[in-house]
């Protein structure tokens, strides 16, 4: 029986060859540590990330396969085409974090709880705080409607959550960050975990160690400047 390693407190930078992660639960690495800026973006430079329930320890995750969207190849389907094209939304760049954040830890009705919790919220705020962490934010005039937000180190960027207020409102946000992206040469958007709505969105999966790979030579490079968009309303999208 494989032991789940124990973080050390003492040093936030060291983690575990992802290599070690668990087959089941699929990608479990390690447990216990802290939330801080320092730890958070040792791990994510090594395609870590936590995930966790409130009342739980402190979980990190790598799992095999990765999930991904190659930027320049994200699907838009037909109908979703058509309904952006005609769309009066606009969109921003770290304008409302905070907000989004929020929206994305709010409950929702096919879900029981929420795994960003009142400290996850604190943490990432202070990664964006220091310029690290990021949102796009999708407007109906002066109301937030949809928004997705994840950390940016170099020219690798993992997308934490998305909500949406409105159809087709956080597609639009995905959207919209894969087309920034891919102009700003960051090849993939990180999503970490398959499932059925992602892979019908145009997500890929990859083998753990081919976007290691890619991902220990993205973290070098040199990052983007998050403080304007390419583009500002959704119909420019399509």
């Amino acid at each position: 029986m494989t032991r789940l390693a124990q973080l050390d407190t003492d040093d936030p930078e060291n983690f575990p060859d992802p290599s070690q992660a668990l087959d089941d639960p699929n990608g479990l690495l390690a447990f216990g540590g802290d939330l801080s800026p320092r730890r958070l973006l040792a791990a994510y430079r090594r395609g870590i990330f936590p995930w966790y329930s409130q009342g739980d320890p402190l979980l990190w995750w790598s799992p095999d396969p990765r999930c991904v969207f190659a930027t320049g190849r994200v699907h838009v389907a037909r109908r979703l085409r058509r309904s952006l094209r005609h769309s009066k939304w606009t969109l921003t760049l770290d304008r409302a974090f905070a907000h989004v954040i929020r929206e994305c830890a709010a409950p929702r009705a096919y879900e029981s709880g929420t795994w960003i919790t009142p400290d996850m919220r604190h943490a990432y705020t202070r990664l964006h705080e220091s310029g690290h962490a990021h949102s796009l934010e999708v407007w109906d005039g002066a109301v937030l409607i949809g928004g997705i937000y994840g950390v940016a180190i170099g020219r690798a960027f993992s997308a934490e959550s998305m909500f949406s207020r409105i159809s087709d409102a956080s597609k639009a946000a995905l959207l919209a960050l894969c087309r920034a992206l891919r102009d700003w040469n960051f090849p993939w958007l990180d999503a970490q975990v398959p499932n059925p709505h992602l892979l019908r969105l145009g997500a890929i999966e990859l083998p753990r160690q081919e976007y290691l790979c890619a991902l220990s030579d993205l973290v070098k490079q040199p990052g983007a400047d998050f403080r304007r968009l390419p583009f500002t309303h959704v119909a420019e999208l399509v």
